[in-house]
């Protein structure tokens, strides 16, 4: 309702295009102005000759515009002069008469101008509103343009690392480039998956589904189930959920090539928030973990850079044996992280 009224008051003046029709309801809202007056007439004390025409000047001016509204204050300040002015039937001016009449011009006149200037910034703002408006398009379009083509290198970048492991005989050398190509690819698929130009972000249950997913058929296995708890309707700052989306995809990688490499398995990424702390689980029912593992000496590459990215956000990422059995993977952000 709101945005209709504001609409109508934009498009004021009306009729601009057929004057003619501004002038012909401007010479009605004048006679519906004079026979109110003459109906009123036994109501009113003496005098009062204007006080049903101020509102057909002032509807015309808003609805018609400038020229219209002097139209109906000429008109109007006739009728009232010739018809409830004494001596009534004559246009006689005398000193009370010339008094009253420029009271009238003067009202008339200030009414017809702040409505004028009125109008007139309501017709600016809308023009900024339209240019505003065609800059938020233009800016999520260049927005996801840059989205697109940051996403498109990186899948480049991570195709030439593919090229070039084609030449290379070393097998370690060969793997390391596969897992810098698989990273690569994944951290295009995570940015294209997280756009939105508003900053809002996406639900993280429905993201983390999906990253998941795609993980666990990029790698092959059909032996392998994820289930993903997190609250409806969570969501967090792209500059937060880029790195956890790198440590969720990291620690479900570590869980199916060491904790479940020759079996299938289940595994669990919770989510949580208690008051504004997040809290990150990844647990598998595999293997578990060596007693004598420490993270910061083990040899994996991606648990090396999901503990880099932990430090980054002000966090903190271990990797500890489950009670139950198989390994859980827990990345804590302090509040001031996860805001």
């Amino acid at each position: 309702m709101q945005r209709s009224n504001e609409r109508f008051v934009e498009r004021l003046p009306l009729v601009l295009d057929r004057p003619v029709y501004a002038y012909i309801l401007t010479s009605c809202f004048c006679a519906a102005a004079l026979l109110l007056r003459i109906a009123a007439e036994p109501l009113l004390p003496v005098g009062y000759p204007f006080v049903t025409f101020f509102p057909a000047v002032i509807l015309s001016s808003f609805l018609f515009g400038v020229r219209p509204g002097l139209f109906a204050g000429i008109i109007c300040g006739a009728i009232s002069w010739y018809v409830f002015i004494p001596p009534y039937g004559a246009l006689t001016l005398n000193p009370a008469v010339a008094v009253a009449m420029l009271f009238y011009t003067g009202v008339v006149a200030v009414d017809i101008a702040l409505i004028h200037f009125m109008q007139r910034a309501n017709f600016n703002l809308a023009v900024e509103r339209e240019r505003s408006r065609a800059l938020a398009e233009n800016r999520e379009l260049l927005f996801h343009e840059l989205q697109h083509r940051v996403s498109n290198n990186l899948q480049v970048v991570a195709a030439m690392l593919s090229l070039q492991r084609r030449h290379v005989d070393h097998e370690v050398a060969r793997q390391a480039l596969d897992d810098a190509s698989a990273r690569l690819s994944l951290v295009g698929r995570i940015s294209r998956a997280l756009y939105d130009p508003s900053g809002a972000g996406q639900d993280m249950r429905i993201f983390l589904t999906t990253l998941t997913t795609d993980i666990v058929e990029a790698s092959g296995r059909t032996d392998i189930g994820v289930v993903v708890t997190a609250p409806d309707g969570l969501r967090l700052d792209p500059n937060i959920t880029v790195p956890l989306a790198l440590v969720v995809a990291e620690s479900v990688s570590n869980a199916m090539e060491h904790g479940l490499p020759d079996r299938g398995g289940a595994i669990g990424v919770t989510l949580e928030m208690v008051d504004g702390a997040l809290t990150l689980q990844i647990a598998d029912d595999g293997q578990g973990v060596a007693p004598d593992f420490q993270l910061e000496r083990g040899e994996s590459l991606g648990l090396r850079i999901a503990h880099a990215l932990a430090a980054q956000l002000g966090g903190h990422f271990a990797l500890t044996s489950a009670p139950q059995g198989g390994a859980v993977a827990r990345l804590d952000l302090p509040v001031r992280a996860a805001c």
